[in-house]
């Protein structure tokens, strides 16, 4: 009975980072089709790419750096209680 709550909560921490994580695949996805919505020429496409490399880097990365981070340890935490209760 217990380890199934265990494993439970586990599958809803999962569950939750990958909701997270392709929402934010989402919203890169609707940036690139307002893109070729404006049809933008070479050298816009190339300044745009430069600059989702900037600010990709220091946005989306943490951002995916701590769901992961979060979803990591509160996995290793949850197998730690189930494996001591065992």
């Amino acid at each position: 009975m217990y380890s199934a709550v265990v494993l439970g909560f586990l599958a809803i921490v999962i569950i939750i980072s990958l909701i997270w994580t392709l929402r934010i695949f989402k919203q890169e996805e609707n940036k690139l089709k307002e893109y070729e919505e404006l049809g933008q020429t070479a050298e816009e496409e190339m300044q745009r790419a430069e600059e989702y490399e900037k600010k990709s880097l220091s946005r989306d990365m943490p951002r995916l750096l701590w769901i992961y981070a979060i979803t990591i340890g509160l996995s290793l935490i949850i197998f730690g209680i189930y494996f001591y209760t065992i």
